[in-house]
């Protein structure tokens, strides 16, 4: 089954470069190109293509807000994100808006089909590197524990916050917590600043004073009977 796709980028040459590699894939055929999210919007309503591989950051209306458009008056119209950003401020709300794919530029011919041929079939065309994001997003959301052996933790943490805040007082670094769990440094980022805000501090060093406090970590001098406020 050939998907009939439409194009949206503002670049010209990136444009042109995306429409000529998608011509020389399978299964796929480029029915028009967009510079801007208006014209993509006309060109969804004129052509009725499957999928429209959609930049973000255009003018006049950006992929996002694009993205929202022809899924709430194109249903037929699937978006596959194709953009240089695969940050949260990108990835997220292009997700929310309908986009059922997501790729970043770098991704080659192979990757293209894959998620094309995903969308089609109905499921999501991510790439391995949002799928990992998204993994790690999750990781970051954990639910609150409703207890442990030793009680409730405070505020809401999670018992990964938990985690990440005994290995702060430690004096670990991020990529240092990363390695001792396994997890990318960007979740560990993520674990801190939610941590942070649950418990009010303001800095590491109010972290640490706030584990002691509440005995998510045993002060260096714990043995001695002193105890750190």
């Amino acid at each position: 089954m050939t998907a009939r796709i439409v194009v949206a980028d503002d670049q010209t040459v990136v444009r042109e470069g995306i429409v000529m590699l998608l011509g020389l894939l399978p299964g796929i055929e480029v029915v028009g190109s967009a510079g801007d999210g208006e014209e993509a919007l006309r060109l969804v309503a004129e052509l009725a293509p499957d999928i429209v591989l959609m930049d973000l950051r255009m003018p006049r209306c950006d992929g996002v807000e694009a993205t929202r458009r022809v899924r709430a008056e194109h249903p037929g119209t699937q978006v596959v994100v194709l953009t240089t950003y695969a940050d949260d401020d990108s990835l997220f709300p292009a997700l929310r808006a309908g986009a059922r794919g997501y790729l970043t530029k770098d991704a080659d011919a192979d990757e293209i089909v894959r998620a094309v041929e995903d969308v089609m079939s109905g499921d999501a065309g991510l790439s391995p590197k949002v799928q990992r994001r998204l993994l790690e997003r999750l990781d970051a959301r954990q639910e609150p524990v409703e207890a442990d052996a030793a009680g409730p933790l405070p505020d809401g943490l999670t018992r990964r916050e938990a985690e990440v805040l005994a290995l702060v007082a430690e004096g670990l670094s991020n990529p240092e917590i990363a390695r001792r769990l396994r997890i990318a440094p960007a979740t560990v980022k993520t674990h801190i600043n939610n941590l942070f805000a649950k418990t009010a501090v303001r800095d590491r060093a109010q972290a640490v004073r706030y584990a002691y406090r509440h005995g998510i970590a045993a002060p260096p001098d714990a043995d001695s009977g002193l105890f750190i406020t």
